[in-house]
């Protein structure tokens, strides 16, 4: 057999395994961060599809580096997978409109989105619960005495990603109908004093 139609073959069943793995993952054991678990996917269908391609002896018909090359297109399509497809379906304001419109009979009256997404999606979603669990897992915050404070990691990520939103992100982006910089600081309009603030 043409070793380009092995490589294509493997590449399917490893599609398979991670498709078979993540969703026994997810329905079968305890996920802490839905990202973090579908990326743990993608490295047990690897290990799972090289076990199998070296059981089959169908390794040696690759050079040390097409096998390393082939794994690392593993290990990327896995990683997309992780990002765009169980953690964007997971994560993505724009799925839940549409899934929100599609239980309200198709149609929801435009001046009233505002009360869905503060009176339905952070509650149906769990949002608030769901991100601080992540960000505690990841290390980024800490909560104590019923305050949340920013590990040192997180004023790492936290620098990072203003920086690049400043200076990264489009400068003229439409937002209904006008185009605006406005998400480059979304911050350039919060009150100046709130009372939410940890001592």
């Amino acid at each position: 057999m043409n070793r380009y139609v092995v490589a294509l073959l493997a590449s399917v069943v490893f599609v398979v395994v991670l498709l078979v793995v993540h969703y026994v993952h997810v329905t079968s054991f305890r996920v802490d961060v839905l990202l973090y678990a579908a990326i743990l996917d993608a490295v047990i269908a690897i290990v799972i599809t090289v076990g199998a391609f070296v059981a089959s002896r169908q390794m040696k018909r690759f050079s040390g580096l097409e096998c390393f090359l082939l794994v690392l297109v593993w290990a990327l399509v896995g990683y997309a997978f992780a990002i765009s497809v169980p953690t964007v379906i997971d994560r993505s304001l724009s799925f839940y409109i549409l899934e929100k419109l599609e239980q309200r009979g198709g149609g929801i009256k435009e001046d009233r989105m505002k009360d869905v997404f503060t009176e339905e999606y952070m509650v149906e979603h769990h949002l608030v619960d769901i991100r601080l669990t992540e960000q505690l897992q990841s290390g980024t915050i800490t909560i104590r005495g019923g305050c949340v404070r920013l590990t040192e990691k997180g004023e790492r990520i936290a620098s990072l990603s203003r920086f690049y939103r400043m200076h990264f992100l489009p400068k003229h982006r439409l937002i209904r109908g006008g185009y605006t910089d406005a998400l480059t600081d979304p911050f350039r309009q919060s009150a100046s004093e709130v009372d939410y603030q940890c001592q």
